[in-house]
């Protein structure tokens, strides 16, 4: 025999009968918004972009101004080999006047300079090593010597008072007069091995040549030692006696 039993009725809460706890555990989460910088003053720290045309003109700008600055300034700069005190104008000038010895251009060796004079040196040593000479320490090392010798000769001959010649106008002017001692070697390549009349004859002819320049020269730009030519010209002449014989022998 079964036994009946009384099941009370289950009245479930106002508000669709869920558990608010469970209810809010299942509620969606509403997304955050992104981080906003709170001030705007730094434009490429900003998330607005409005500001960033105004701040890329105004860098355009500075750029372009800087870079038409640095352009005029560049202009404005003199010439690199004006800088270094290389004048090929002034070189080509008194190489020319080289080539006349009766007549002495005094303007053009007024201001003295040691860059023709050693482009002079680069072509004798040049010269003589097609020869299958090589001679670059000796050449130099009697350049040096003979500008001091000649420096010395001078300003003993002139005195005190007229000893106004210093030692770079004097090695210039040895170096400019070596044109024709360089052209002695450049023709000497063309010439007969050995030594013979030929050679000797043509040597003596540049030999003069370049006594003649250097002479003149030394007396003209100096005063009061006219009377002294004959004693300068004759160290010249020792001078370029001495070169000439490395390209005769």
């Amino acid at each position: 025999m079964s036994k009946q039993f009384t099941v009370p009725p289950v009245v479930f809460p106002s508000g669709g009968g869920v558990n608010p706890n469970v209810g809010n555990i299942n509620q969606r989460r509403v997304p955050t918004a992104p981080f906003q910088p709170s001030s705007s003053a730094i434009p490429f720290m900003a998330f607005d972009m409005g500001s960033v045309p105004s701040s890329s003109g105004s860098l355009g700008g500075t750029i372009s101004t800087s870079a038409a600055s640095a352009s005029a300034s560049f202009e404005d700069e003199e010439p690199l080999l004006d800088e270094l005190g290389i004048h090929p104008d002034q070189i080509w000038h008194k190489t020319r006047s080289i080539l006349n010895p009766f007549r002495v251009n005094l303007a053009a060796h007024k201001d003295s300079d040691l860059s023709g004079p050693i482009f002079l040196y680069l072509s004798f040593c040049l010269f003589q090593l097609l020869g299958g000479k090589i001679q670059f320490g000796i050449i130099l090392g009697w350049i040096v010597v003979s500008s001091i010798f000649l420096y010395v000769v001078f300003n003993m001959l002139a005195g005190r008072n007229n000893g106004n010649l210093d030692l770079h106008t004097c090695t210039s002017v040895v170096g400019y007069c070596m044109l024709p001692v360089v052209i002695l070697s450049a023709v000497s390549l063309f010439m007969p091995q050995g030594i013979g009349v030929m050679r000797y004859a043509t040597a003596g002819v540049f030999v003069v040549w370049a006594t003649r320049s250097c002479a003149n020269l030394m007396v003209a730009l100096a005063d009061g030692v006219e009377e002294h030519r004959g004693l300068i010209a004759y160290a010249c002449f020792l001078i370029y006696a001495l070169f000439s014989l490395l390209v005769i022998f």
